[in-house]
């Protein structure tokens, strides 16, 4: 049984001089770019995962911006998938789930932003639907959030939302937890 990574929405709007900067993207796309790397120098499928909003009255990743682009440490190469989706839930209306499926009894390594909209989505849908799901804490990022007059900052939005995929959706894991080589490898 292999792993998947599924790098959701790591896209420019996402980043300073962005249309929807987050609490600390580029910690979260240089981690997700260490995984990236993990992947591919083990031959590991990866999955790219980009959110273009259709809505007249969107205000960020809106499709053929410059904002939409992939970040530039998590571009794909030649033969990686790349999903291109309508909705927070990357399975909803897409390939997502054929493109797993071509890699049996897969487990889904799942990274990227935002936490609080986007993975926690992704990770939701993706247990729903029987996959085993790991998310990278260290590779996603959230934004500020207000409601009600409480701001809430991203840090404490990430948290609570990694800690509540953890509780069961998902294994919640760091990068180095992923990228470092088991013990019976370092023998």
């Amino acid at each position: 049984m292999a792993d998947v990574l599924v790098l959701v929405d790591i896209q420019r709007d996402y980043f300073r001089g962005g249309r929807m900067p987050l609490v600390g993207p580029d910690d979260a796309a240089e981690r997700a770019g260490n995984l990236l790397g993990h992947f591919r120098a083990r031959g590991l499928p990866v999955i790219h995962v980009r959110h273009e909003s259709l809505e007249s009255d969107a205000t960020f990743l809106v499709a053929g911006t410059p904002g939409a682009e992939f970040d530039s440490r998590v571009i794909p190469r030649a033969g990686e998938a790349v999903i291109v989706k309508h909705h927070p839930n990357s399975f909803l209306e897409t390939d997502l789930r054929a493109e797993i499926e071509r890699h049996p009894d897969a487990s889904l390594v799942v990274a990227g932003m935002m936490t609080s909209m986007c993975v926690d989505a992704t990770v939701r849908a993706a247990s729903d639907l029987g996959y085993d799901v790991s998310v990278v804490a260290d590779a996603c990022a959230a934004p500020d959030l207000e409601f009600a007059g409480t701001h809430v900052a991203g840090h404490a939005v990430h948290a609570a939302f990694i800690r509540a995929l953890g509780d069961a959706y998902a294994d919640v894991v760091m990068t180095a937890d992923v990228v470092s080589p088991p013990a019976d490898e370092l023998r």
